[in-house]
């Protein structure tokens, strides 16, 4: 066995480390504000996301990544019955109208990072297992069609929209990597573009992003405040940003600074340059990790691995696109960075797992 894939951790390493000087300044709001706010946000990503996250990642390293065949559907379960607790009165609990945590003592979990692995493992499993019978209906659009159907219900019962839109970019990733026929893929697409405008009609939370993605001067101070603040952050940056540390948006202007509006506070302070770096980073990650998955022996590696990068390339890219305003703001964090121990914990299992993967590739 081979040691693991040395620029892939590089990168994850940059990737935390850049986080936690951009989430650090990002949090001088919560200073100002309420020191203790600040001190309790600081112990949640740092322990919960940084520690315990580093703890999951090198223990996942050193699990034979073919352990999560063995148990795929266990997991698979396990992780759709840890989505239904958050209905579990005293366990779950709501947050800006969405019941999406159940809480852990002192620290609160969002089930859905869990069923996101759960779903990819489980559906590396299965593609793997049917092999070239993924092209016909029974074993390939149907089984696949069923999971979506799964995760649709699960995400949009909380209601969590966007993460099942990142779930559903993932899962069609691996069908794609399988050997599905385009056919298929186009009747999908179909039905999924059939299903945003179901949602646009049917769910008044989702028609008013949209119309706000549209018209973000329509209500400047209500529905469009986020994506106005952010752009102007982002515009405040120039070239090279105002400053580390140097932020003026991220008091008091930008909603959730250290959330899902982190990136607009980074292109504030380090400009074009910091944020372009920023995505850079995210496609060196992203390449990486392909490399790593096309390089794996077997499909069910190659499928976890490209499922699991997907994931974190698809959340991340949801959020700085929904902070430029080239998507509907989404309310998903950008990982590696953005508040969310929770967020951050699962990320960095998920590295351990691709990182095990890249031990047993053919080559560099």
């Amino acid at each position: 066995m081979k040691a693991v894939d040395k620029p892939f951790l590089i990168s994850i390493l940059i990737l935390v480390i850049a986080g936690l000087f951009i989430f650090s300044s990002a949090s001088l709001g919560l200073l100002a504000g309420s020191g203790a706010t600040f001190k309790s946000v600081l112990i949640n990503q740092i322990v919960l996301g940084v520690v315990l996250g580093s703890l999951a990642c090198y223990i996942n390293n050193k699990i034979p990544y073919k352990f999560w065949r063995k148990y795929a559907l266990f997991i698979f379960v396990g992780s759709i019955l840890s989505v239904l607790l958050i209905f579990v009165p005293h366990i779950g609990f709501k947050y800006n109208g969405a019941r999406r945590w159940i809480s852990l003592g002192s620290f609160s979990l969002q089930p859905s990072e869990i069923f996101k692995v759960g779903f990819v493992i489980y559906f590396a499993a299965w593609l793997s297992g049917v092999k070239q019978k993924v092209d016909t209906f029974k074993y390939g659009s149907l089984p696949f069609a069923i999971l979506i159907a799964i995760a649709a219900i699960l995400m949009l019962i909380e209601p969590d929209t966007a993460t099942f839109g990142v779930i559903f970019i993932a899962g069609l990733s691996m069908f794609v990597v399988a050997g599905c026929r385009w056919r298929d893929l186009f009747i999908l697409g179909l039905i999924g573009i059939i299903g945003i405008g179901v949602l646009y009609v049917s769910r008044p939370y989702i028609r008013q992003r949209i119309d706000t993605f549209i018209h973000p001067a329509n209500d400047a101070l209500g529905s469009g405040y986020q994506i106005q603040q952010s752009l102007i952050a982002i515009g405040a940056g120039r070239l090279t940003g105002r400053g580390f540390g140097q932020s003026i948006q991220k008091f008091n202007y930008l909603p959730e600074p250290i959330g899902d509006s982190i990136f607009a506070v980074a292109a504030e302070e380090f400009g074009f340059v910091g944020a372009s770096l920023i995505i850079l980073l995210y496609l060196f990650f992203t390449f990486r990790g392909l490399r790593i998955a096309a390089q794996t022996p077997d499909l069910f590696g190659r499928l976890l691995v490209t499922g699991l990068v997907i994931l974190i390339l698809a959340e991340s890219f949801i959020n700085i696109a929904s902070m430029l305003g080239i998507l509907p703001v989404s309310g998903i964090p950008l990982l590696f960075i953005s508040h969310g121990g929770t967020a951050l914990f699962f990320t960095l299992a998920e590295v351990g797992i691709i990182l095990n993967v890249s031990r047993y590739t053919s080559k560099r």
